[in-house]
C-alpha cells in the first residue's frame, strides 16, 4: 500500500511540474506578443515564437489599412486549422520572395470581429484588397505554384 501511495505521489508531482513548466513557458512567450493581451488560446500561444506567424496584426489595424485604399494582402488563418498549418509555412517564404507584406489575421482570436463585408467563411484565405475593395482571393491550402500565381497577379499591381 505504501508503494502504491508513493508511486501515486510521484505521478502527482510530475503532473504538477509539467503544469508549472508549461505556465512558465507560456509567460515567456506571452511577453511582448502582438495580440496586446495575455488572454489567448493555447494554440495561438504555441505559434508566438513560430517564424511563419510573425506578421500577425490586430483587426483594427488591418481594417484601417484596407479602408485606406492602399493595396493590402491579408491572410486569414486559425491555429487550429490543419490546412492553415500546412499552407502558412509555405506561404510566408513565397511572400518574402515577392517582397510582399502579408498581414496575418488570427480567426481563432478575432473571428468575432471580422467584418461581414469581407465574407470570410472558409480558411485559410489569402485576400488582396485595393481601393478598399477585394481584388482577389484564394481559399484553402494551395500548392506553391498557385500561391505564386496569386502574388504574380496582385503584387505587380
Amino acid at each position: 500500500m505504501k508503494k502504491l501511495l508513493a508511486i501515486g505521489g510521484i505521478i502527482v508531482v510530475i503532473f504538477v511540474l509539467i503544469i508549472v513548466l508549461n505556465n512558465k513557458s507560456n509567460e515567456t512567450k506571452l511577453a511582448d506578443n502582438p495580440y496586446g493581451t495575455n488572454n489567448l488560446q493555447q494554440s495561438t500561444i504555441d505559434l508566438l515564437d513560430n517564424e511563419s506567424y510573425q506578421n500577425v496584426a490586430l483587426p483594427e489595424d488591418i481594417f484601417k489599412k484596407i479602408e485606406s485604399g492602399e493595396p493590402t494582402t491579408v491572410y486569414y488563418f486559425s491555429p487550429e486549422c490543419p490546412h492553415c498549418m500546412d499552407m502558412t509555412p509555405r506561404l510566408m517564404p513565397i511572400a518574402d520572395e515577392y517582397n510582399a507584406h502579408v498581414y496575418q489575421y488570427n480567426l481563432l482570436e478575432y473571428g468575432d470581429q471580422i467584418k461581414p463585408e469581407y465574407d470570410i467563411t472558409a480558411w485559410p484565405a489569402l485576400v488582396h484588397y485595393k481601393d478598399g475593395k477585394e481584388q482577389g482571393r484564394t481559399v484553402g491550402s494551395q500548392p506553391d505554384d498557385q500561391i505564386r500565381a496569386f502574388f504574380d497577379e496582385f503584387e505587380s499591381n
